[in-house]
């Protein structure tokens, strides 16, 4: 299914890949307040993490910019109102309408519905599944020339579990870990580590709510090693590399849950 916000494809399999920061798009009310440029925005997406979601039978990528509306935020705050609520930065050419946010709120409403649907289903037919929440985050914040984060607090896959109930899913996890770990990566095996930079937001919160016996969510964040986040580019060596390690943890997982 394809629609103006999400586009959904469902296939066979417990397993679901969600890139709910892939998207570029503005409505056209948005866009014609929006004050920060295309580049700007860029920089603070996750683009190409659409892509990954092969990993999956279940595909799930939100095709407008979290600067209309965050998906993966609380609903009070999915709507970037003040600098505050984006990195510093100063988005609207004048105070956004409440209008206009309520009308991005109702694609959040209706994302959230859709993503409980499907997840219901595969409940229905599996008993179990696991969701992959991807994305990927910035090291270079001080400018394209300037230092790299510090890589002691900034690993280059960092796999948030903050929300999620480890004693019933912990095998599924380190599973995961282990596996993608144990990729033979370009240049050597991938620093993978846990609860490290981010624990998981709105959509792991959303499926260990809903789902808290049947839902395992992994929230996947790769440091933008593979791209220059300033120019946009990506090390297409790296970028399918990367894709490829996530293929290679599905037969584990699928086998962790098989043992439950």
């Amino acid at each position: 299914m394809i629609n103006s916000f999400w586009r959904q494809q469902l296939g066979d399999g417990p397993l679901l890949a969600a890139a709910v920061h892939d998207g570029h798009e503005l409505r056209d009310e948005v866009a014609e307040l929006i004050a920060i440029d295309e580049a700007t925005r860029l920089r603070e997406e996750d683009p190409f993490t659409g892509e990954w979601t092969a990993m999956a039978p279940n595909r799930m990528v939100v095709r407008r910019s979290r600067f209309e509306v965050d998906v993966n935020r609380p609903r009070e705050t999915a709507v970037y109102r003040t600098p505050e609520d984006a990195w510093g930065l100063d988005l609207w050419t004048r105070k956004l309408p409440e209008a206009i946010a309520e009308r991005s709120l109702a694609q959040y409403d209706a994302y959230y519905s859709a993503l409980r649907d499907v997840l219901a289903g595969l409940e229905k037919r599996f008993g179990r599944f696991v969701v992959f929440d991807l994305h990927s985050y910035n090291h270079r914040r001080s400018g394209p020339d300037g230092p790299l984060a510090d890589p002691n607090e900034n690993p280059q896959v960092n796999i948030g579990t903050g929300s999620l109930d480890r004693k019933r899913w912990g095998a599924v996890v380190d599973r995961f870990i282990s596996d993608l770990r144990g990729y033979d990566f370009p240049g050597g095996a991938l620093d993978v580590r846990e609860n490290v930079k981010f624990l998981g937001r709105a959509m792991p919160w959303f499926v260990h709510g809903e789902f808290p016996r049947s839902g395992c969510a992994l929230a996947v964040e790769f440091k933008k090693f593979f791209m220059d986040e300033w120019s946009g580019e990506r090390d297409e060596v790296q970028f399918k590399a990367i894709g490829d390690a996530l293929r290679s943890t599905v037969p584990g997982v699928l086998e962790e849950l098989e043992r439950m």
